[in-house]
């Protein structure tokens, strides 16, 4: 490692560990944690969605798993925190594979349909499991975590949930750059090629949901014992679909662009909270406009193309002729 580099990593760690310290305000100091959660959440869909191509809408359920997991074994069974969250981890990674089984043959609209079905019906689980996790009710007064005897303060949230962005980002840059992760880009740009040159399909399918549901997981049991109180209401359709925005803004594909994806869509409508009636159309106003002009993302490939070269170009030999939109 370079000294220049060693030296940005310093000043980076440094910023971070003093931002309690310079933030005042505890609604603000949410907001960062809460931007920490949907961090490793949108790192998870990246490896499913922006790196092998399944488009999850499903992901909501594995992140809801890893809050019940964690919540029930803390509660009902007296886990320690430390234990349950990487439990947790391991029973959203699992159940992360076995919906990889199931979807292997399925592509494109089939692929959502499917796992919004899985969503579904994790949902109607924890609605009608109500001996276990109370239905619609849910689970109220979740312990705390505490470290040395003392519980969590909203400072000690914000340095655990950065200790797990931070964990959690750097495997997904390990797995970008690996073996993995080419296999992965391989199947994303055309199964059938990456089947012929030896690629095991169905391992590495199965592995992305896996690695997905771990990383879900991970932010489900955080979530869980931050908030303190889960519902089914909790993780819906709704939560799936905000996760696959903060992607596509970001740019799919990349490991940054979905965290600033998801930095930007809950910033954004935090600060329009004035306009109350207004806010979430002129949330949905900045993703149609996105997808006219840069569909690849903030951050996706192609970044040197001007945004006018997708809805005007010249077609005909030479360069003359009639001019078309949208090619």
């Amino acid at each position: 490692m370079s000294r220049n580099r060693l030296l940005q990593y310093l000043i980076i760690g440094a910023v971070l560990v003093i931002i309690p310290l310079l933030i005042h305000s505890k609604y603000i100091l949410h907001i960062v944690i809460t931007i920490g959660i949907y961090g490793l959440l949108v790192l998870g869909l990246e490896i499913i969605l922006g790196q092998t191509g399944l488009f999850s809408l499903g992901h909501a359920a594995f992140y809801g798993m890893g809050a019940y997991a964690s919540a029930l074994m803390v509660a009902r069974l007296g886990m320690p925190f430390w234990l349950s969250l990487p439990l947790a981890m391991l029973v959203s990674g699992v159940f992360g594979a076995l919906l990889g089984f199931p979807v292997l043959r399925l592509r494109g609209d089939y692929l959502a349909v499917a796992t919004l079905g899985f969503g579904e019906i994790f949902r109607l689980a924890m609605v009608n499991w109500d001996k276990i996790t109370r239905g619609p009710m849910g689970l109220p007064g979740i312990p705390r975590p505490s470290l040395f005897g003392q519980n969590f303060t909203r400072e000690m949230y914000y340095y655990l949930i950065v200790v797990l962005f931070i964990i959690g980002l750097w495997c997904a840059l390990r797995i970008f750059n690996s073996y993995l992760g080419r296999a992965f880009r391989a199947i994303k740009d055309d199964e059938d090629a990456a089947e012929f040159m030896g690629i095991d399909i169905t391992k590495y399918k199965i592995l992305a949901f896996a690695i997905g549901g771990i990383y879900a997981g991970a932010a489900g049991s955080f979530y869980a014992h931050y908030i303190t109180f889960i519902s089914p209401d909790t993780f819906l359709y709704l939560d799936s679909a905000n996760m696959l925005a903060m992607v596509f803004l970001g740019g799919a594909g990349t490991i940054v662009g979905p965290v600033l994806g998801g930095v930007l869509l809950t910033v954004f409508p935090e600060i329009m909270r004035f306009a109350v009636e207004w806010r979430m159309l002129l949330v949905g106003l900045l993703m149609v406009l996105m997808m006219i002009f840069r569909p690849q993302g903030i951050l996706g490939e192609d970044n040197t193309r001007l945004p006018w070269h997708r809805i005007v170009k010249p077609t005909g030999s030479g360069g003359q002729g009639k001019f078309v939109a949208g090619e």
